[in-house]
């Protein structure tokens, strides 16, 4: 399918996000892609899709990784983004343990506030607010806010810059706790977001911080993971640094498996480090992740997993098989876009949050329906976009493949359960 498209309005980074340094080296090129989150409504399928480049680089100075093209936020985070965080079971459970651990270890209590950065939809905040912990959350998208107020969670529609930090410590006091999960590689500037939060919180306080490592992303091809508004991808070598600089001290980071594999970082006013810094700093400095001979190759790797998977489903489709897929998430979008599926091969894809029901995926153009939608037609493939939540979906879909239906994870290698 041959579709026409107009570039967007964006800016090409010249110098580092994190240092500054002026030679950043190209990682991978991705190609012109829509926003992962622009999914489209019946009537923009007559417009001039607007699309935009999307080039992944490393910092030899910092080792920060990030994307050239900076997007602004008003396009990226506007009126109908349609992230909302509830609908994922797993990711309610990832952040529920993650509340009852803070309140436990950090003794929060009536007394204390828990701050969100990029609260969504009152996903997390709602776990601290029922165990009686005041809260308040911050966050730029109109519908996931409305939906955190619909919970009785105490959410600003704002984005967070210095106005709004100021306006925090006089109506609300400094936080004990703030929280900042998958925000930060949204930012351009991270140092005055990170010098932001150093000002809202308390001196003996601690900012959790939640981030793709880059480490995952490289081993594993999780080349879905870098879209418009992922702008950083960060090491814990990376991540130190910008944190030094703004007067916060890396004390504690765990490695998540969750979204392909993500870093939770402790920081603070106060320096209280663990063994679990230098030993992750120490593993990032013997493997090279923080030299740019570590990147060489991942883009003929990504390349590579492109050929097998459009070769698969090619191949499935001149044989007759119907395909479908599951996730109309960010990932998806680019995965599509960087594979050029489209509605010629891939019929429809379903997700379960109603909020995209009735809608397109960008670039593609596949239809997005309600996950009923499987059984009914019953495809004989579905490609699983949403792979970073496997095991989640085929629970969910043991139905559809007790039938005989199959699903097919493109990341990190091709497989068909």
């Amino acid at each position: 399918m041959e579709l026409t498209y107009r570039l967007g309005k964006f800016e090409e980074v010249e110098r580092c996000r994190g240092c500054g340094f002026s030679t950043l080296e190209e990682v991978l090129d991705l190609g012109i892609l829509p926003l992962a989150d622009g999914l489209l409504d019946e009537y923009d399928l007559k417009s001039v899709e607007t699309r935009y480049p999307l080039t992944l680089l490393f910092c030899p100075a910092c080792s920060l990784v990030q994307i050239r093209e900076r997007v602004p936020p008003e396009i990226l985070f506007g009126e109908t983004y349609p992230y909302f965080s509830s609908f994922s079971p797993a990711l309610l459970e990832h952040s529920r343990e993650n509340a009852e651990s803070l309140i436990k270890h950090r003794r929060l209590g009536a007394d204390s506030l828990v701050l969100e950065i990029a609260s969504n939809d009152g996903y997390l905040l709602q776990f601290f607010q029922s165990a009686g912990v005041p809260v308040l959350g911050i966050d730029p998208a109109p519908g996931p806010v409305a939906a955190a107020i619909d919970k009785g969670v105490p959410t600003w529609l704002t984005f967070f810059d210095c106005n709004v930090a100021k306006r925090i410590v006089a109506e609300r006091g400094k936080a004990d706790v703030v929280i900042a999960n998958n925000v930060l590689a949204h930012v351009s500037d991270q140092g005055e977001f990170l010098k932001l939060i150093r000002s809202v919180l308390k001196e003996e306080g601690t900012a959790v911080i939640e981030v793709p490592y880059v480490r995952e992303l490289l081993e594993k091809r999780e080349f879905d993971t870098i879209y418009h508004e992922h702008q950083c991808y960060f090491s814990v070598t990376s991540a130190d640094q910008l944190l030094r600089a703004q007067g916060l001290h890396l004390n504690r980071v765990e490695r998540l498996p969750i979204h392909g594999g993500s870093l939770r970082m402790f920081a603070g006013p106060q320096s209280a480090r663990d063994d679990s810094v230098q030993r992750l700093l120490a593993e990032e400095a013997d493997m090279g992740l923080i030299n740019s001979g570590f990147y060489a190759g991942f883009a003929e790797r990504v390349n590579s997993l492109r050929g097998e998977l459009t070769g698969l489903l090619h191949r499935l489709d001149d044989e007759g098989r119907s395909i479908a897929a599951y996730g109309a998430a960010a990932k998806g979008a680019t995965l599509l876009g960087y594979t050029g599926l489209d509605a010629d091969i891939i019929r429809f894809v379903v997700d379960r949050n109603f909020h995209k029901h009735g809608r397109f995926m960008p670039g593609g153009r596949i239809p997005v329906c309600g996950p009923e939608k499987l059984l009914d037609e019953q495809p004989d493939y579905v490609l699983l976009l949403t792979w970073n939540f496997r095991d989640e979906i085929l629970e969910q879909q043991k139905e559809y493949r007790r039938r005989g239906g199959k699903f097919i994870i493109p990341v990190p290698d091709i497989e068909i359960v």
